[in-house]
């Protein structure tokens, strides 16, 4: 290992367990905005130490403040990546709990796990988007299921798309990119196949500095819609916004 990406990995536990302190202590007395000041500058300052600068497309509709955020998914640095821009109350898959340190955190900054193929899960978790939708908060996820390689998307699944519905909550699609010094894609962020988490933060410390694109697209009205049409409507913009094509898959996955 280099020495000096000894000293980053070191510098990035010192921040995470900071960032756990900051949960355990600070967070229980902090009202929503000031929970998410936090959110956006520790967000921030990880993805520094990762030599990961993030920046908001030039061409990006303003955000909204209550809507359910769909965004492509290419790495664990997504949720930061929103975080430092606008923080949201994600939902993410359940495996991501088990993660070291970092699953403790995601859990505490107001994550909410989800078991793929639980639909008592799925029941549980639906009602609590609804009432924060509700609540005036906004609510990310990311629909196509599981991470894909840069260049690709992903069929997106529907069930979720209901809760903006039943909200009343417009659906606004984010669009992630990471670019390198040449501005193609980064040729160490993706985090697919049998990667391990730690696989994939080494490669990112070892790897060039990266540029992280945030484009914020159009929202899209959730009143009369099917989750379906919803949910085709939102991967069509992503898809468009990337400049990709999406994955066939077959019409079973639809929801």
């Amino acid at each position: 290992m280099k020495l000096l990406t000894f000293f980053r990995i070191v510098r990035v536990l010192l921040h995470v367990l900071k960032g756990m302190l900051i949960c355990a202590v600070v967070f229980p007395w902090l009202g929503h905005a000031a929970r998410n000041a936090h959110i956006r500058r520790w967000s921030t300052r990880l993805l520094g130490l990762f030599n990961v600068t993030v920046r908001q497309s030039a061409t990006s509709a303003p955000v909204l403040d209550t809507a359910m955020v769909v965004a492509n998914h290419i790495s664990w640095l997504d949720i930061f990546v929103i975080h430092s821009l606008h923080p949201s109350h994600f939902v993410a898959k359940a495996e991501i709990r088990s993660w070291p340190l970092a699953g403790w955190l995601a859990q505490k900054a107001g994550t909410v796990f989800i078991s793929r193929g639980s639909r008592r899960d799925l029941r549980h978790i639906f009602k609590g988007l609804v009432h924060s939708l509700q609540n005036g908060e906004r609510v990310a996820f990311f629909p196509e299921g599981t991470t894909a390689a840069q260049g690709t998307l992903l069929p997106f699944h529907a069930n979720l798309f209901e809760a903006a519905i039943d909200a009343h909550v417009p659906v606004q699609p984010f669009a992630l990119s990471y670019q390198g010094s040449d501005g193609g894609h980064h040729p160490s962020v993706d985090f697919i196949g049998e990667m391990s988490f730690a696989e994939s933060i080494m490669l990112i410390l070892d790897g060039p500095p990266v540029v992280a694109t945030l484009d914020i697209l159009t929202p899209l009205s959730s009143e009369g819609a099917h989750r379906r049409e919803l949910a085709q409507a939102a991967e069509q913009a992503v898809a468009a916004a990337l400049g990709v094509q999406v994955l066939s898959a077959p019409a079973a996955t639809a929801d």
